[in-house]
């Protein structure tokens, strides 16, 4: 492709570079929404229900890195067309899936597949885009697709649920699938390294083996506390990170460029994003359950409230491609950042008899935060890798993303289940059987079904103590997003308060001076 400004092409087939993305964001968080149905038809335990959710994120996370390298090698656009096509397929097996273990493997196949979808869409976008500014507005509106998803799944999820059985939260994505692989290979351009090595297996081996002992240790510290197991595991992740990282730092062709995270520009966003993703995503999955448990809101209107922060996460992405040429972007960073802190210390407020619009109030200021901080950081990170590493770098950004959303889940779900069951042990009604006790007590949804075997007035004690148990639960996780946030926004306007704002868009001094 020619040097230049993108045509008429470039922006359709952004439009359809947009479509998996979306797509992959909102599968994180459409689930949340299906919980309490999936819970009365599958009844999953408390440990399982996480996995459920989570698993998937964590295939993600693990394999994108591997997938971003393939992709350099064997060709971005048939990459993300194979990954179109398993997707697919995955989806249909969740969705008809009959029993919480089948659940639990057809979502980690799911994640896997969606791993080959990420890498290639940034990468190709940096490809499509050579005019700087019209690659920063392109990143942007992928940034908020990405962080809009999040707030959406549970509107799509809210809508499928009020006509059809859960699995249709996974069926969505079949029909979009069709869509990328019969427009994918006329709008979009085919792009490989030059020169590309053998792919590395035992590289991929590690790459994945570095997340997946992490999530499982912090699951059970949350639940079961300090056991040697949990403690091994959490100690083998970055073990195992440092040894794929030392492999690649002896490879003549790595799978990922060790080099860039010598350059703040690139780490300095990159952890920033991943803090924000982990606290959005972490904290979604207490708010779809306040919303229909807690408020007893119908799953559509519970996904209508999430609405307006969609739409500022793409205000604040916009907003930030647009002053970043004349604000410096740690303070942008940081004004982000801390518009997500303030958020969630109104989250943090929320109890079983706040009314609905203090929750959308408090879920306003994270969406135009965090899409702000998305949409900045994926530019700096995409603008300091060389061309022939887009696939990589970006495959980095996004690993690092869906592990920040992933952890958010684990870590904050197994706190605010740690506060629950600790809460509900506390003021759970003398008379309630034990075996109905230890069901309720595994979260709200096992409450809730519960309940709804109970004479009216034991139901209405028992979920009056679980809602009570789980708001205790949330405020704490707010709590923690708030405090996260707010650290986090002093480290960026600090440490990156020399970064000079880029009024041309240019590339990043480390590329030019190399």
């Amino acid at each position: 492709m020619m040097k230049g400004a993108a045509g008429k092409r470039e922006w359709l087939g952004l439009a359809v570079l947009v479509l998996p993305v979306l797509l992959v964001s909102v599968t994180v968080t459409v689930l949340y929404f299906a919980l309490p149905f999936l819970s009365a038809d599958l009844a999953p335990t408390g440990s399982q229900l996480l996995w459920i959710v989570d698993v998937y994120a964590f295939l993600l996370a693990g394999l994108l890195v591997a997938m971003g390298a393939l992709g350099d090698r064997i060709g971005r656009r048939r990459l993300l067309l194979i990954g179109a096509a398993v997707f697919g397929v995955t989806s249909v097996a969740a969705a008809y899936a009959p029993s919480a273990e089948l659940l639990i493997a057809a979502r980690a196949l799911q994640g896997a597949a969606a791993a080959s979808l990420m890498p290639p869409t940034l990468a190709l976008i940096r490809d499509m885009f050579r005019d700087p500014r019209q690659r920063r507005t392109a990143v942007a509106l992928w940034a908020a697709s990405f962080a809009g998803g999040s707030v959406l799944g549970p509107i799509v999820g809210g809508w499928l649920l009020e006509r059809f059985w859960w699995g249709s939260v996974f069926l969505i994505s079949v029909p979009v699938m069709v869509l990328l692989l019969v427009l994918g290979p006329f709008l979009l351009p085919e792009h490989r390294a030059p020169a590309s090595g053998g792919f590395d297996l035992p590289g991929a081996a590690l790459s994945l083996a570095a997340v997946l002992p992490v999530v499982y240790g912090i699951k059970q510290l949350a639940t079961g506390g300090p056991a040697p197991v949990a403690v091994l595991a959490v100690a083998a992740g970055p073990a195992l990170g440092a040894a794929f990282l030392r492999r690649q730092r002896g490879l003549a062709d790595p799978m990922l460029d060790t080099r860039l995270f010598a350059d703040r520009d690139f780490t300095l966003p990159l952890v920033t994003s991943t803090l924000a993703v982990f606290a959005l995503v972490g904290l979604f999955y207490f708010v779809a359950q306040y919303l229909q448990l807690v408020l007893g809101l119908g799953p559509l209107v519970a996904g209508l409230l999430t609405l307006p922060a969609a739409g500022m996460a793409l205000v604040g992405a916009l907003l930030a491609a647009g002053i970043s040429r004349r604000v410096r972007p740690g303070y942008i960073l940081g004004a982000g950042m801390a518009l997500a802190a303030a958020g969630f210390l109104v989250v943090s407020t929320l109890d079983a008899d706040s009314g609905r619009w203090l929750l959308v109030t408090g879920l306003l200021l994270p969406g135009a935060g965090i899409g702000a901080v998305q949409a900045l950081a994926s530019g700096m990170i995409v603008d300091a890798a060389p061309p022939e590493r887009a696939g990589s770098a970006s495959a980095v950004l996004e690993a690092a993303t869906e592990l920040g959303g992933a952890l958010g889940v684990a870590t904050l779900g197994s706190v605010g289940l740690a506060v629950y069951r600790d809460r509900f042990a506390a003021m759970a009604p003398e008379d309630l059987r034990p075996d109905d006790s230890g069901a309720a007590g595994e979260g709200l949804g096992g409450a809730a079904g519960v309940a709804a075997r109970l004479p009216e007035q034991a139901a209405a004690e028992l979920l009056d103590v679980a809602r009570t148990a789980f708001t205790g639960g949330m405020q704490v996780a707010a709590l923690l997003c708030a405090a996260l946030m707010a650290t986090a926004a002093a480290s960026a306007a600090i440490l990156l308060r020399t970064v000079p704002a880029d009024p041309g868009g240019s590339t990043p001094r480390r590329l030019r001076q190399r």
